[in-house]
């Protein structure tokens, strides 16, 4: 057990990340001649290229050693395909103040295949890789993830704009072993996305070695695919979207023993409150005192001008001018003064 904010105990439970599974020991691999990459480019990479980082900053669906051939997205880069990679970091970190701990997120990067010898296989980029318990996984380093020695993240998003992974790259995350996929088509249509691919999230659990389609998730318990959908194309993080990542916030803090003051801005966020809390219950007793002082005196003011009237000026001044007016104007004119 740890102490939280105030001394109080707590529990400080976290999930296991997933550890990764070599991709040797697994029963199948597809031969790559049988995926499908809609979309994209056939070039030729070799190993050399690759390791060399010629082909660094170029979106890569798949890269196979044997064959020497990379899969470029034909599409060039646009807010169609980034926007809801970059919106799911924003809704995480939302999802973590309120569970009251942080998650970590590597975007892009390659997840790549390599054999005991050290020899570089299959390549696969991500569009957006989260890891909610980032304190306590072995974490991938700055450029990829090593399928078989990195812990795999808990969630994987692509997003399918002019691409269809389910042909090609989601058969390879599911014989690679990734726990959570979602496939996410924007409701923003690109010019050149195929009238076939309608706009939604499909979500892919892995129970065994087989992926199951599911209408929630359970990296994030409760949050359904019809929420996250919407809250990656609303052009503002509407209420109803507010309330789902509170609701999943506490659901992971709950079970984790972590509270929303744990997360340091929200506990700064509390304090401010607090302290504009303090100062208005301090207002609000002044204002009583002034009128109260004013109607013993046999004058009538109304409270919502003696609280103007001491937003505009010291507290000590509205009392003592309180204390020696006559009238209501001459308690008006003398702070005036």
């Amino acid at each position: 057990m740890g102490l939280g904010p105030g001394g109080r105990e707590r529990a400080t439970t976290r999930m296991r990340p997933m550890r990764a599974v070599a991709v040797r020991e697994r029963r199948r691999r597809t031969p790559v001649s049988e995926l499908e990459f809609v979309g994209c480019v056939p070039v030729r990479l070799s190993a050399a290229e690759v390791e060399g980082g010629e082909w660094e900053g170029r979106r890569v669906e798949y890269w196979h050693r044997e064959t020497e051939t990379a899969w470029l997205v034909e599409a060039g880069v646009s807010p169609y395909h980034e926007g809801p990679a970059a919106r799911l970091v924003a809704l995480v970190r939302q999802i973590c103040m309120a569970r009251g701990s942080g998650a970590e997120y590597f975007g892009g990067m390659d997840l790549r295949i390599r054999e005991e010898d050290g020899t570089l296989t299959d390549i696969m980029q991500a569009d957006q890789t989260v890891y909610l318990h980032p304190g306590s996984a072995r974490l991938p380093g700055v450029a990829h993830l090593i399928v078989g020695e990195d812990d795999y993240p808990d969630v994987v998003l692509e997003v399918d704009n002019t691409t269809d992974v389910r042909r090609g790259k989601l058969v390879a995350y599911e014989e690679w072993g990734f726990p959570e996929v979602w496939v996410e088509t924007p409701e923003r249509r690109s010019p050149s996305r195929r009238r076939s691919l309608r706009p939604g999230l499909r979500m892919y659990l892995l129970q065994g070695d087989r992926y199951v389609e599911s209408a929630s998730s359970r990296a994030f318990p409760g949050w359904r695919t019809g929420e996250i959908h919407r809250a990656l194309n609303e052009p503002a993080i509407s209420w109803q979207t507010e309330a789902d990542l509170w609701r999943v916030g506490r659901v992971l803090g709950e079970r984790e023993g972590t509270v929303p003051e744990d997360d340091g801005l929200m506990r700064r966020m509390e304090l401010r409150g607090h302290d504009r809390g303090v100062a208005a219950g301090h207002a609000r007793g002044v204002v009583e005192t002034v009128v109260s002082i004013l109607r013993r005196r046999g004058i009538e003011v109304s409270a919502s001008r003696v609280a103007a009237a001491l937003a505009d000026g010291s507290a000590d001044a509205v009392v003592e001018a309180a204390l020696a007016a006559e009238t209501e104007a001459h308690f008006f004119a003398r702070l005036a003064d």
